[in-house]
């Protein structure tokens, strides 16, 4: 993976600085091209958030034996998202 990481950074700025001349970020083209990567990005953190992170958290038998902590958790988790969707407004 470091031989990867170390061969392909370089490479993408080789190329980033090569098409600095004739990339418009107005067109159509460019901005679709940006939404799907965003949306691509964001799938692969959400997915990583919620099974990777969050299922470890609740499928511990602590948690799950427990009917006030689970719903606690629960309850703080939505506080949270709510809390990030009400930050993401002035973003």
């Amino acid at each position: 993976m470091a031989v990867f990481f170390s061969i392909t950074t370089p490479l993408g700025i080789a190329i980033g600085i090569g098409i600095t001349n004739i990339y418009d970020e107005t067109s159509s083209v460019a901005l679709i091209v940006q939404g799907l990567l965003n949306s691509i990005a964001a799938g692969i953190l959400i997915y990583m958030a919620l099974v990777d992170l969050l299922a470890a958290d609740f499928m511990n038998p602590k948690i799950q034996s427990n009917a006030k902590l689970f719903f606690g958790a629960k309850f703080t988790l939505v506080l949270g998202v709510a809390s990030m969707a009400i930050m993401a407004i002035w973003a």
